[in-house]
């Protein structure tokens, strides 16, 4: 269950979202190479290696020397890559693609926390390009993701500006917690991946969610709660719930008709008791 709703009075909190495998069934990156080979950013043989990345990254999620492997490969696969380009192909397959492995239970809680006035937050190793329309398309209210070198043609250049990863998740998000005046202490973190401890660790509220068979070890220790994501489902099928100003107006329009009523009710009272 999450706290009650927050106190405007107190410094502000946030809940800290991993993105793979957290929030969405699959690797967000690997999960666009058909569109990137379709879109002539890749050969047929990149295809199917990152396809295979991403069965062994389903299978038995990542590892520290896993994870460093697959930064050097998409790395050096996007190495020439038009930035523009790759933004035109994930915003033109998002939906398509992204929309339909989200799971049900991370949108819900993304809702909730919402309503309970924190900002939500997602933090992924993942490059901006993908991360960023992702996190528009869950209403995040801030990303912190992978960022790679643009040269002055508009290219990647296949190195790596920032890296969102292990413990420079954890750093990013005390940074934004001086910036934006977060409580740590009273903030909620999720992921599924041991690389993830130093992000949970800066956190008052950690989650385990589907863990890898070490975080969960290091969940059951330390008396964190473990949560189970398996219910993928396409945000369209879920019943829209609207945004904090929304919300805010339907129930000043709510109190608002509950006050004719009362005042109507009180003189209808009065005039057969005349």
């Amino acid at each position: 269950m999450l706290g009650p709703v927050e106190n405007h009075s107190l410094p502000r909190t946030a809940a800290f979202f991993d993105l793979d495998k957290t929030v969405i069934a699959k690797s967000s990156t690997l999960t666009f190479s058909k569109s990137f080979y379709q879109g002539g950013l890749i050969n047929r043989r990149a295809a199917l290696r990152t396809a295979y990345a991403q069965f062994v990254f389903l299978a038995g999620g990542a590892d520290h020397d896993q994870m460093e492997r697959m930064r050097e490969y998409l790395s050096a696969m996007c190495r020439g890559w038009n930035v523009q380009q790759v933004k035109e192909i994930v915003a033109e397959t998002l939906h398509d693609l992204i929309d339909p492995i989200i799971y049900d239970e991370a949108a819900s809680l993304i809702e909730e926390h919402h309503t309970a006035g924190r900002d939500v937050v997602i933090v992924s190793t993942s490059g901006a390009e993908v991360v960023e329309p992702i996190g528009e398309l869950l209403g995040a209210d801030r990303v912190v993701a992978t960022r790679m070198v643009v040269g002055a043609d508009g290219c990647f250049t296949g190195e790596v500006e920032y890296y969102a990863y292990g413990p420079t998740k954890a750093e990013a998000i005390r940074e934004l917690a001086e910036t934006e005046r977060y409580d740590l202490a009273r903030c909620y973190a999720y992921s599924d991946s041991v690389t993830d401890l130093p992000m949970l660790e800066s956190v008052g509220h950690p989650h385990a969610v589907n863990p890898d068979r070490t975080l969960r070890r290091e969940a059951l220790a330390r008396g964190w709660p473990i949560l189970d994501f398996h219910r993928p489902v396409q945000l369209k099928q879920r019943l829209s719930v609207p945004p904090r100003p929304a919300l805010l107006a339907m129930a000043a329009i709510g109190a608002a008709a509950a006050t004719a009523g009362l005042v109507w009710y009180t003189s209808r009272r009065r005039a057969s008791a005349v």
